[in-house]
């Protein structure tokens, strides 16, 4: 965005969805609703709906107190048994070929549940997935939450992405949470990023942190700078 705004670049605007597609619905719960969600993704199953869900590490961490695949991977199972439930499991240590093979069940419908990291932020289309439960959401950035939820609302059913969330959550993590249950529109949901993490540097490598301009504010003065820039542009046109 930050680049959009100062370098000289041509924006495209897509601000539609594709015909008959409905906006995503988007929660924010806390881990203590954890069977009220639980229980919503086997009304969701016996619909026929698919449910993804998506942790942030493959393995308990020391470091992070945050959710790990493989514990959820076991206490998933528990709650939707076999043989009335079929689960896939899908990470970046596995071979290729196995984690294709589990995508490829769970695109044909053989599983109603995929337990993921974020190798599937992207590039998967199962217009039958209708619900993304998203665990320890406040660990995420903006734009990958975004990406993820655009995972669902493929199809003409109504999608819904839960973002789970510890109660103990910083005010930052709180916003960025806020931010995509409030709004679908990503060009809202970079102002906001933008906003939250400032936009490093423009003419550097660092990809985060507060620009300090001595008059302007980067979103407040958005129209205004793209005016400053147009007239510094002439400026040099006309006298180099």
């Amino acid at each position: 965005l930050a680049m959009s705004i100062y370098g000289d670049l041509d924006i495209s605007i897509i601000d539609s969805l594709p015909p008959g597609r409905k906006p995503t619905k988007t929660i924010h719960r806390y881990d203590n609703k954890r069977l009220s969600v639980f229980a919503f993704m086997k009304k969701q199953i016996n619909k026929g709906r698919q449910v993804y869900v998506v942790y942030p590490l493959i393995k308990e961490s020391e470091k992070l107190d945050y959710k790990d695949l493989m514990d959820g991977y076991k206490s998933i199972t528990r709650s939707f048994p076999l043989p009335d439930y079929q689960i896939s499991i899908v990470h970046g240590k596995m071979k290729p070929e196995d984690k294709s093979y589990e995508m490829e069940r769970f695109k044909q419908g053989k599983t109603q549940i995929m337990v993921a990291t974020t190798v599937i932020e992207v590039g998967l289309n199962i217009p039958n997935a209708s619900v993304m439960i998203i665990e320890s959401a406040e660990r995420f950035g903006l734009s990958q939450l975004h990406q993820l939820r655009g995972r669902v609302g493929r199809g003409n059913e109504q999608s819904f992405c839960v973002l789970m969330s510890d109660s103990k959550i910083s005010t930052n993590g709180l916003q960025r949470l806020q931010t995509m249950v409030n709004t679908n529109d990503g060009f809202e949901i970079a102002e906001a990023d933008l906003r939250l993490r400032g936009p490093g540097n423009i003419m550097g490598t660092q990809q985060s942190g507060i620009l300090k301009f001595k008059i302007a504010d980067l979103i407040k003065d958005n129209e205004l700078l793209k005016i400053a820039r147009n007239e510094a542009k002439s400026l040099l046109i006309n006298d180099p």
